[in-house]
């Protein structure tokens, strides 16, 4: 049997995460799981209310993310998993005991994400938060060599051909 792979796909609030992650596990025909979805309660009432959250709300949050992942490995399962994953602690926190997890981040610049971000609908994070997401998040540097870095500045498709094409020779 095939070895399982979990593709965290990171970056800030609306970088395209859900929607990227969403086209690329159709196209490959994989596994996605929306890191949203894994929030506690506590979490979504707080940003609901428009406040950021701290490490101490996350730590359940990313235990989730990595069961999440190993769950995919161990299952022999291929899967995207959307989790913004902004400070490498908490990218580490992913790789714990999970041998074989890759980072997908999608990068773009704060007015590039501002301006996507003001064209969305439905979503409960609130643009005065983007500015904390862009604060929080710690750039993968050299040391992270299992991030895949990914410039959302081009068309949703041109997006999500530029994933797969990192992501399918790692299948």
């Amino acid at each position: 049997m095939s070895k399982g792979k979990a593709f965290i796909l990171m970056g800030v609030s609306s970088t395209g995460k859900t929607s990227v992650g969403t086209a690329i596990s159709h196209r490959l025909g994989i596994k996605l799981i929306d890191g949203d979805d894994l929030h506690p309660r506590a979490n979504i009432i707080k940003m609901g209310s428009g406040n950021p959250l701290n490490d101490d709300d996350r730590k359940p949050w990313l235990e989730r993310i990595n069961d999440a992942a190993f769950s995919l490995e161990q299952k022999s399962e291929k899967g995207i998993i959307v989790c913004s994953a902004l400070k490498k602690k908490y990218r580490d926190m992913i790789r714990v005991g999970n041998s074989d997890v890759k980072f997908i981040f999608l990068q773009g610049s704060f007015d590039l994400v501002l301006e996507r971000m003001k064209k969305r609908k439905g979503h409960y994070m609130k643009t005065e938060m983007l500015k904390s997401q862009f604060d929080t998040l710690e750039v993968p540097q050299d040391d992270e060599t299992d991030v895949i870095f990914i410039d959302i500045d081009a068309t949703f498709e041109e997006v999500v051909e530029r994933c797969i094409q990192q992501i399918k020779p790692l299948l």
